[in-house]
């Protein structure tokens, strides 16, 4: 008797699952669900559920739990089934695996081992709230959820306020109208921002507006659901003397004044003739 063909190759396949809507899952996804000898997942009734939906049949196979809270035990029996050269599919609760999700550790750990994984890329709320917020996103950073506590929570918008890219944060809506005030207060009121709210659900909604005006309106209502909170990037800091001068101390040690000054106005965004007298000041000091 020929042995089995086996429809997905050895390792671990990280699948992304809808973020509402089931239909948003992928062919390929459907595929690796069917064709994997262990299926792992953050919540297994959720996964179970998903699989009925669309008619993958378990058909005996194992199924493991694999959360915030599961042991090294279990990490470990995992790696030896990949030892064993199993194939393992592992789906997050909802979206992309490593999104705020704990297979982070798992992945790091095969990769440690040197076992062999691929993944199948579909829904992620960040990238759908990125899609639809209207902020730019040739650059933006994924902050996760913020700290509960206010005082950490602030800590970390304080190193969060310059950054040069559109800030995205996951939150619950219980802590949706704290956030908002503190946004407010340490980005600024008028720094535009958007919270999507239900992404690909019946009662999805985008509310677009400056913080202070999010914070009012979130203020006032019950707020359900699943939150991402987007936010534009911060104004590009205004160039002073002091600032042209310490760009230009680093610029001269390999630059010639002309190429200096060049270099220095247009990285800091400021008149060539201001940069290039300050130039010649400083090499001539």
């Amino acid at each position: 008797m020929k042995p089995a063909l086996r429809t997905i190759p050895p390792g671990l396949h990280f699948v992304s699952t809808p973020i509402g809507t089931a239909r948003d899952i992928t062919l390929r996804a459907l595929d690796v669900l069917a064709g994997a000898d262990v299926l792992v997942a953050e919540d297994t009734r959720t996964l179970r559920h998903l699989m009925e939906i669309h008619g993958v049949p378990l058909n005996g196979r194992q199924v493991i739990a694999y959360h915030d809270h599961s042991g090294d035990g279990q990490m470990q029996r995992l790696l030896s089934l990949l030892a064993e050269g199993k194939s393992l599919a592992y789906a997050s609760e909802a979206g992309t695996p490593l999104i705020s999700d704990p297979g982070f550790e798992l992945a790091r750990a095969v990769a440690a081992a040197g076992l062999p994984m691929s993944a199948a890329p579909g829904p992620c709320a960040a990238i759908c709230a990125l899609t639809l917020s209207g902020l730019p996103s040739d650059r933006f950073f994924f902050a996760g959820f913020p700290p509960s506590a206010q005082g950490a929570r602030r800590s970390t918008l304080e190193e969060l306020a310059g950054v040069q890219a559109t800030l995205i944060f996951y939150e619950s809506p219980k802590r949706l109208a704290a956030l908002l005030s503190d946004m407010a207060t340490i980005f600024g009121s008028t720094r535009q921002a958007v919270v999507c709210r239900e992404l690909t659900k019946r009662f999805e909604e985008i509310l677009r507006g400056p913080l202070g005006t999010l914070s009012d309106e979130i203020s006032a209502r019950e707020v359900k659901g699943e939150i991402v909170v987007l936010v534009d990037r911060a104004a590009p800091a205004e160039a002073t003397e002091d600032s042209i001068a310490a760009a230009l101390d680093q610029a001269l040690k390999t630059m010639s004044v002309k190429d200096a000054a060049t270099f220095v106005s247009q990285t800091l965004g400021v008149s060539r003739k201001i940069t290039y007298r300050i130039a010649l000041d400083r090499s001539q000091g």
